[in-house]
């Protein structure tokens, strides 16, 4: 189906959604070992991980991208690629997240790293006009609480510095459950007192009890967020207090934090007036795109096509770009739900 609507994807994790000739080239070039012995058994590996039913083994994806991207001019390559790739999709606006921290194991600085990510912005947007992107400085949970505490801060720290240079916001990523999400309080609390705009990964593979300690860490979006529908107070609140979930319904699909496209709760939230929103995740290693998700939301989820629009409205208002182009994309959209609507009724 065509979704001629502008589209908006504000979950997006540059590791996640690279082209895999790319990655291929690149291992092949620095003399990284991959784990298939041509481009198409990697291609078929990702396939089998991302459907093994457990977050573990899909995690396992992430270490050939993250073991070639440790130079600046790869960092930069696959930023634009991915820019180009999304332009191509139609997206008028996406937000791609990736953490400095890992990508300094072959003597890149987080700094360095970020520039890196911005330089490759910046080459995309130069190719790529019809399209705006932000980029999100991710802080990692990796284990115990000491184990990046010195990495965590710096990335909390640093992201303020480059807010006017492409980067829009501080995010925290990875495994949920391991340590309590309040743990990071110190670094949420560093990035605050510096003025800096925070979302964080919760809800997903834990339950809303991550959502709730998310709130009180003082963030302005949700990432995944869904187990938030187990507690209709905290329901409530997101949807009075205006606080955004990202939804991808792919992703949790494949990692089991969902069994099923159809048992999914976003419908479910979107109606009572959680602000939900439609995002990708890792598209190369999901092996989706936005609109692939939209299909999803229209075949198996509830969704009606005006829905959608809705939910890229969601999006607008919930992203980072600036307000000048946030009211010239909510006007499109607008028009895109009027004409929508009036096609309905006739």
């Amino acid at each position: 189906m065509k979704y001629s609507f502008p589209k908006v994807d504000l979950h997006l994790h540059l590791d996640g959604s690279f082209r895999a000739s790319t990655i291929w080239e690149l291992a092949e070039k620095q003399g990284v070992k991959m784990p298939a012995d041509t481009l198409k058994g990697y291609e078929d590996w990702m396939e089998k991980c991302s459907h093994s039913d457990s977050v573990n083994e899909y995690l396992r994806m992430f270490a050939p991208p993250l073991s070639v991207l440790q130079d600046k001019d790869s960092l930069a390559r696959v930023t634009r690629e991915l820019i180009e790739d999304l332009e191509k999709q139609g997206l008028a606006y996406a937000e791609i997240r990736f953490a400095p921290q890992l990508h300094t194991y072959k003597g890149m600085s987080q700094r360095e790293a970020i520039e890196a990510v911005l330089e490759g912005r910046r080459q995309g947007l130069e190719k790529c006009p019809s399209i705006k992107i932000g980029i999100i400085c991710c802080m990692m949970c990796v284990g115990a609480l000491s184990a990046n505490y010195d990495a965590n801060m710096e990335t909390a720290t640093i992201t303020h510095e480059y807010l006017d240079k492409g980067v829009v916001c501080l995010d925290l990523a990875g495994a949920e459950g391991i340590i309590p999400l309040s743990s990071f309080a110190p670094f949420f609390n560093k990035a605050r007192k510096l003025g800096t705009p925070l979302i964080c990964h919760a809800g997903d593979s834990q339950d809303w009890h991550t959502v709730k300690d998310a709130i009180d860490l003082g963030v302005s979006r949700i990432g995944h967020g869904h187990h938030v529908y187990e507690n209709p107070y905290l329901c409530r609140y997101l949807a009075e207090h205006e606080i955004a979930l990202e939804i991808c319904p792919t992703s949790n699909v494949h990692c089991q934090t969902r069994e099923s496209y159809e048992l999914h709760p976003a419908w479910n939230l979107y109606t009572i007036g959680v602000p939900v929103t439609i995002n990708t995740d890792n598209m190369t290693m999901s092996r989706i795109s936005l609109e692939d998700e939209y299909d999803h939301c229209l075949n198996e989820m509830g969704f009606e096509y005006e829905d959608l629009i809705i939910m890229n409205i969601n999006s607008v208002r919930h992203s980072f770009m600036k307000e000048e182009d946030k009211k010239e994309l909510l006007e499109r959209l607008s028009i895109a739900l009027e004409e929508c609507l009036e096609e309905g009724a006739a």
